[in-house]
């Protein structure tokens, strides 16, 4: 069996799920080539910046509810519906590859972060997913390596994905700009520098960049990049989705192993 992938994929807006773009049509893209060049993954460990949590919590449910964590969007984003099974097995080995830093927990589910892309990555929900929640109460460099503990997993046959944004400021969305602004434009271009020649310790020190606080006002969305790049440690990118929307949104995705 190869080693598996780790990718992380800027998400946007939940209406992503409905859309069929260009941008869909990467992730569809993506999804055909890990299938076809590593096989179909045992079970997917998903990062979903929607599980923002106090503490590492991973679930075990065999059928994780899907959760429509969004409001005031169109009837038919509602309707979707994206229902994979868990896997115990994956479960297992997360609490043993963690330990004590790791606790059970199915309150939550499937959220919008992981099923309105994998809805065009895995279309047919035949590959079973377990949410690891982002733990609010750990920094950038201790979620890098709380990557690198799970990087093994890969070489078992487990997808890892992290799901957020690098930029990601909802208080100042542009509804009307179609692209970034300066400060999103800026900050994704350098974060995209650091990553494309593996200078992770530039991205784990994020704040030091003079833009960061507008493009991470809060870590949520940006902390499952660093889990990615700590299981991938070393391993060149496949950069994907360079584009930033609504002004203050970054879709840059990031795959590695490929």
């Amino acid at each position: 069996m190869k080693k598996m992938p780790a990718s992380f994929v800027g998400h946007g807006s939940p209406m992503i799920a409905l859309d069929h773009n260009e941008l869909t049509e990467t992730y569809r893209r993506l999804g055909e080539r890990i299938l076809k060049e590593f096989g179909k993954p045992k079970a997917i460990l998903m990062v979903s910046a929607h599980w923002y949590t106090h503490g590492t919590l991973v679930q075990s449910a065999a059928k994780p509810r899907q959760v429509y964590d969004m409001y005031g969007f169109p009837k038919e984003l509602y309707e979707l519906k994206y229902e994979p099974a868990g896997c115990a097995d994956l479960t297992r080995a997360v609490t043993d590859l963690l330990g004590t830093d790791v606790e059970v927990d199915d309150s939550w589910g499937i959220d919008h972060g992981t099923w309105s892309i994998l809805v065009h990555i895995f279309p047919k929900a035949d590959i079973p997913v377990v949410q690891l929640s982002v733990n609010g109460l750990i920094d950038a460099r201790q979620s890098y390596e709380l990557g690198q503990k799970l990087a093994s997993l890969r070489e078992k046959g487990y997808l890892i994905m992290g799901s957020g944004n690098v930029v990601h400021n909802l208080r100042l969305v542009e509804w009307e700009n179609k692209y970034g602004n300066p400060a999103a434009d800026r900050f994704d271009k350098a974060i995209k520098s650091a990553i494309e020649v593996r200078d992770d310790e530039a991205v784990i020190d994020y704040h030091r960049y003079p833009d960061a606080d507008y493009a991470v006002p809060t870590p949520d969305h940006f902390l499952p990049l660093l889990y990615i790049l700590g299981a991938s440690q070393g391993e060149s990118p496949y950069t994907f989705n360079n584009v930033r929307n609504l002004g203050s949104m970054a879709l840059t995705g990031y795959a590695f192993g490929l």
